[in-house]
């Protein structure tokens, strides 16, 4: 017996001018066309006089399926037509697994259409100009749970995101939890677009935030597209940069800056909350970007405003002393920033009287160079990247009026005393500080903080790396 042919189509998403010449093709040489009854609107035009029409209604995909095998056992040539993207949430899946079922050898083939989202994102601007992904929120054949799983590791991967079927009579809530999914992970102004009847008479698009985007506004013939981190709204066109104007930003830099620059975007878009203030995000970035530890989120503590205040005290020459408590710290302090703004750093851990005190007063050599510190420089900047007892030593002396440090950076690391330590830092609410909270810190992390408060005015640009 002469087997015939299925031909599955993407008809596109409802404008005549979206159907590609080679489903034209196609359907002017089918014997049979199979579809929902609404698409023969779209592709009468194309249908032989003579070819015979099968149109069902929703949720009658498996019968179509069927029936376009039966005729093609038969010899006839029969096209199977989708909205869009045969391929995208249309039939061919369906028929592929039918075949299987059926063990069939008629042969099968595909014609891709433009996808609804496709169709949205042209009308809307340039949505889709980076990764992005497509989820469809009907939950007849895919249960809930997964559904939700997938919107998660949407939002968070910052993909930009189409969605499909995302509200009917009958599914009303699922719109609602996906927004709220999102503006876990997006800001408030993340551009949203969505397009109802693309392509067809009633076409209607518009473009609005994440936090205004209002899901009542939204019906089953509606796609929405969430954009990501990068997206902005720019003329009445949502557009998502690929990225080539991107390096203009950051050229005239060295190669070591130029590294660094990158780093801190691509930090900077992976934080959780990027509507931090601006000093705040400074030091967090730095503490990022030299452990590669995004937990700096929840354990970096300042006081308001305080990378401010400390760049304008030290830049403004109130105060010129940067104490540390171990070497490691002092040389992690960018020499040519201190240089810069005529500061001097200081660790008194091995000058020659912390090891005699050290044995006299039974403490250990950082409380002794913090002690000697003090007697020198009350007011100075004391900075922590090491020993918890260096800083506890220091918060005795501050309570007993011996020092008046002008600010304190508190990143001890460890397991004894270290908690307390901070502890005891904390309650001197009047003293500017930034502190590591936790068992972490280090001397790299104290170093880095202090960096960010020395180069605070190159925040506003994110152009960090002066100095290196």
């Amino acid at each position: 017996m002469v087997k015939g042919h299925i031909v599955v189509a993407g008809i596109g998403p409802g404008s005549s001018g979206d159907i590609t010449p080679a489903v034209v093709d196609a359907l002017g040489n089918s014997d049979v066309v199979i579809g929902y009854s609404r698409y023969f609107e779209y592709i009468r035009p194309w249908i032989p006089a003579g070819a015979e029409c099968i149109d069902t209604g929703m949720l009658h995909e498996r019968d179509r399926a069927l029936q376009a095998f039966q005729h093609a056992e038969k010899g006839k040539k029969v096209c199977v037509v989708s909205s869009g993207d045969s391929g995208i949430y249309g039939m061919a899946p369906l028929v592929f697994e039918m075949q299987r079922e059926l063990d069939s050898k008629v042969e099968v083939t595909v014609l891709p259409g433009i996808s609804a989202f496709q169709k949205a994102a042209s009308l809307l601007g340039a949505p889709v100009g980076h990764d992005f992904c497509v989820i469809s929120l009907s939950d007849l054949m895919t249960p809930w749970e997964s559904i939700e799983k997938r919107i998660k590791a949407a939002a968070s991967a910052d993909f930009i995101t189409a969605v499909y079927n995302p509200k009917s009579n009958g599914r009303y809530w699922q719109l609602y939890r996906l927004k709220e999914i999102f503006m876990r992970e997006r800001k408030a102004d993340t551009p949203v677009g969505y397009v109802r009847q693309a392509g067809r008479s009633e076409e209607k698009s518009v473009i609005t935030t994440l936090s205004e985007f209002d899901p009542e506004q939204i019906d089953m013939f509606t796609i929405v597209l969430i954009g990501n981190s990068t997206s902005y709204n720019w003329n009445g066109h949502f557009i998502t940069p690929r990225g080539y104007y991107r390096e203009q930003t950051i050229k005239d830099v060295g190669i070591g800056q130029n590294i660094m620059i990158k780093s801190f975007l691509t930090i900077q878009g992976m934080l959780k909350n990027r509507e931090l203030p601006l000093g705040h995000k400074w030091a967090l970035l730095h503490a990022i970007h030299t452990t590669a530890d995004f937990e700096m989120q929840d354990l970096l503590y300042s006081d308001e405003g305080v990378v401010e205040k400390l760049h304008s005290l030290l830049a403004g020459g109130v105060c010129r002393t940067i104490i540390t408590d171990v070497t490691m710290v002092a040389s992690g302090i960018r020499k040519g920033a201190v240089e810069r703004l005529g500061l001097e750093v200081r660790c008194y851990l091995s000058d020659s009287g912390t090891s005699q005190m050290t044995r006299e007063k039974g403490i250990t050599r950082a409380q002794a160079g913090i002690r000697m510190a003090v007697e020198e420089h009350p007011d100075a900047l004391y900075v922590f990247g090491n020993a918890p007892t260096a800083l506890m030593e220091l918060c005795d002396l501050m309570r007993k009026g011996k020092a008046h440090p002008c600010g304190i950076i508190a990143a001890p690391v460890g397991f004894i005393h270290v908690l307390e330590s901070k502890y005891m830092v904390k309650s001197f609410t009047t003293t500017p500080k930034i502190i590591v909270e936790g068992r972490k810190g280090g001397s790299t992390l104290a170093a880095t903080l202090v960096n960010s408060i020395l180069t605070f005015d190159d925040a506003g640009q994110l152009k960090p790396g002066r100095d290196v």
